[in-house]
């Protein structure tokens, strides 16, 4: 699963990395994304973090934030 890898790296406590998981995974589902080998589900968990990292602490509202930015009509600059 590509964020359990990039979570790795970070400084978030526990809690806050569970939170990032339960995002991207609630992302993924509204995505329709199954293949967690996709590049695009790495891209998704990098939305995830930085969203994550900005101080956003519910996962609802990351996955909603993220869904937002990747989805279709959003800004290439906005990624």
């Amino acid at each position: 699963m590509p964020i359990s890898r990039l979570l790795k790296t970070t400084d978030l406590t526990s809690e806050q990395k569970h939170v990032l998981e339960l995002a991207f995974n609630q992302t993924l589902r509204k995505l329709n994304l199954v293949d967690r080998n996709d590049p695009i589900c790495e891209m998704v968990a990098r939305k995830v973090i930085a969203i994550g990292e900005s101080g956003v602490t519910s996962a609802a509202a990351i996955a909603e934030m993220a869904i937002k930015q990747l989805g279709p009509g959003s800004s290439p600059l906005d990624k």
